[in-house]
């Protein structure tokens, strides 16, 4: 092979190596999902460079937001990130109490001890009820497939018609809950709290159930199909390692 047809072969190899993207700050390559460093959430007046403990309250960055990396302990309170695509992005103890999130992606992303509550009150209103559900106005429709929540607080959470396949629910809180048709086949919802959680026509087909509270839960046509049941309490207060 004649030595000009090599080095065009190994130009082509380069560039396959190293794709480059345009006008995408956060941009991603197919393998390993990293993204750029210090990318730039937010339109208009409101904007926030993502990284660990990052302030982004507020923020609106909607259905075209993108982020991979590392944003862990961020605040992202009332901010508007519906069909954010924040996969396998580190969120840990991040806080989105109050955020708009429908449509999110938060696949494979590590939401370990992050909040999702209504937003906290100040001053003299602070001790009274916070109404509204978790994720306000709601999570529905969002996409949680293969998301880490261990010890996350998603209680009241309006998580309706939500994707949750395979993901990690190990000790979260989901409290009054609505999960009515959300997917949470093949689900770890070890230890997890669904105390009075309204999973009407939910899928927990294949998901384990290993000292699960689901006390004064609503399972009306939930699908339990091949879920592993252990030290369970049912929604009368049994409690099961075959089934409620």
């Amino acid at each position: 092979m004649r030595p000009r047809t090599l080095a065009a072969l190994a130009a082509v190899g380069l560039a396959v190596a190293a794709p480059v993207a345009v006008g995408i700050p956060n941009s991603v390559t197919s393998i390993g999902m990293v993204a750029v460093p210090g990318a730039t959430l937010g339109t208009g007046a409101k904007t926030c460079t993502l990284k660990p403990g990052a302030d982004c309250s507020r923020v609106a960055h909607r259905w075209t937001a993108e982020f991979h990396g590392d944003a862990h302990g961020a605040n992202f309170r009332k901010a508007d990130l519906r069909g954010a695509d924040l996969r396998g992005t580190d969120l840990h103890g991040a806080d989105f109490r109050g955020a708009k999130l429908r449509h999110a992606d938060f696949r494979d992303a590590n939401l370990t001890g992050a909040q999702f509550g209504p937003p906290k009150r100040a001053g003299a209103r602070a001790n009274q009820a916070q109404p509204g559900p978790s994720c306000s106005p709601n999570c529905s429709g969002a996409n949680l497939s293969g998301a880490n929540f261990t010890g996350a607080n998603l209680a009241s959470a309006n998580l309706t018609n939500a994707n949750l396949i395979g993901a990690t629910l190990i000790s979260a809180n989901f409290t009054n809950a609505n999960l009515t048709n959300a997917d949470l086949s093949f689900v770890y919802l070890n230890v997890a709290n669904l105390t009075s959680a309204n999973l009407t026509s939910a899928s927990l087909s294949r998901a384990y159930l290993y000292g699960t509270n689901l006390t004064s839960a609503n399972l009306t046509y939930a699908n339990f199909y091949l879920a592993y049941w252990n030290n369970t309490t049912c929604p009368d207060g049994t409690v099961t390692n075959t089934g409620c």
